[in-house]
C-alpha cells in the first residue's frame, strides 16, 4: 500500500508511511502544521531514526531493566488499567429516543432562542450630517454606499452591516430603535455616546424554540455523560463496600 511505503529502516526495523502520520497527529495541529510539506516530513523521519536509534541504545544498555524505568512503566500501567476499566464501564451507556423526546418536551425554556435583529448603520458626529445624508439616501443614494461614504464606524467596509444581534448586545439607545424599527424601514437620526446613528433594520427573528431535532444531539450528549456519571459513582459506591478504604485527610 502506497500509504503506508518504507521510508526507511534502522537494524531492520521499517519506518513507515504511517509512523510519520502518526507522529504528526500526536504533534497537535499548530505545531503540525510546519512539517506540512516534503522537506517537513524528511525531517520527521529523520527523528524517527533518532528515535529507534535512541530506543536500540537503551536495550544495548539495559535501561528497559533499570528499576527506576521499571517503577515508571508500572505507574503507566496502572494508569492505563485505570482508563481502560473506566472506557469498559461506560461503553455501553446508551440514550433512547423516548428519553430524548422527554427532555425537549420538559425543558423546552432551555432551547429558546432569543429575538433578533438584523441591522446596518452609518454613525456620524452629528445630528446636522446625518440628517442631511437621510435626505440623500431618501433621494436615491445607496444605504451601502452611504455608509462606505460616510459612516466613522468600521462596519463602513460592509456597508454598515453589523449583523444579527440579541437584546442586551448594543448601547440601549441603538438597541431600543433597532427593535422598534419595522423590518426594511429606516431610522431618523439615533444619539448615542459615539455619536449620531442612522439605522436601517434589514431582517427581523422573533424569540422561537429551536426544533427537536436541532438540538437532539446537544441532548443526547448531556443525558449521555449524566447517565455515565451515574454509572460510575454507582460503581465506586460498590467497590467501597467491597474494598478497604482509609482517608487521612
Amino acid at each position: 500500500m502506497e500509504g503506508n511505503r518504507v521510508l526507511a529502516t534502522v537494524n531492520g526495523k521499517e519506518i513507515t508511511e504511517k509512523d510519520v502520520d502518526l507522529l504528526l497527529k500526536n504533534l497537535g495541529p499548530q505545531r503540525a502544521m510546519q512539517f506540512y510539506s516534503e522537506e517537513g516530513r524528511k525531517k520527521l523521519v529523520d527523528e524517527l531514526i533518532n528515535q529507534e536509534l535512541i530506543y536500540l541504545d537503551a536495550l544495548e544498555n539495559k535501561l528497559d531493566s533499570d528499576e527506576e524505568f521499571l517503577t515508571e512503566l508500572e505507574y503507566m500501567r496502572q494508569n492505563l488499567l485505570k482508563q481502560f476499566a473506566v472506557r469498559k464501564l461506560l461503553e455501553n451507556v446508551s440514550i433512547e429516543e423516548e428519553e430524548l423526546v422527554a427532555f425537549y418536551n420538559s425543558n423546552k425554556t432551555r432551547f429558546k432562542k432569543p429575538e433578533m435583529v438584523r441591522a446596518r448603520h452609518i454613525l456620524v458626529d452629528t445630528e446636522s450630517e446625518a440628517n442631511r445624508i437621510i435626505e440623500e439616501i431618501k433621494k436615491g443614494l445607496n444605504f451601502e454606499d452611504a455608509a462606505k461614504k460616510y459612516s466613522k464606524c468600521p462596519s463602513k467596509a460592509n456597508g454598515g452591516d453589523l449583523g444579527y444581534f440579541t437584546r442586551g448586545k448594543m448601547v440601549k439607545e441603538f438597541e431600543s430603535a433597532s427593535f422598534e424599527l419595522e423590518k426594511g424601514k429606516m431610522s431618523e437620526p439615533v444619539k448615542t455616546s459615539f455619536g449620531y446613528h442612522i439605522i436601517e433594520v434589514l431582517d427581523k427573528k422573533e424569540e422561537e424554540v429551536s426544533p427537536f431535532e436541532a438540538v437532539k444531539e446537544q441532548i443526547k450528549n448531556q443525558l449521555i455523560a449524566t447517565k455515565q456519571n451515574e454509572v460510575y459513582f454507582k460503581k465506586v459506591d460498590k467497590l467501597r463496600n467491597t474494598y478497604e478504604v482509609k482517608k487521612y485527610l
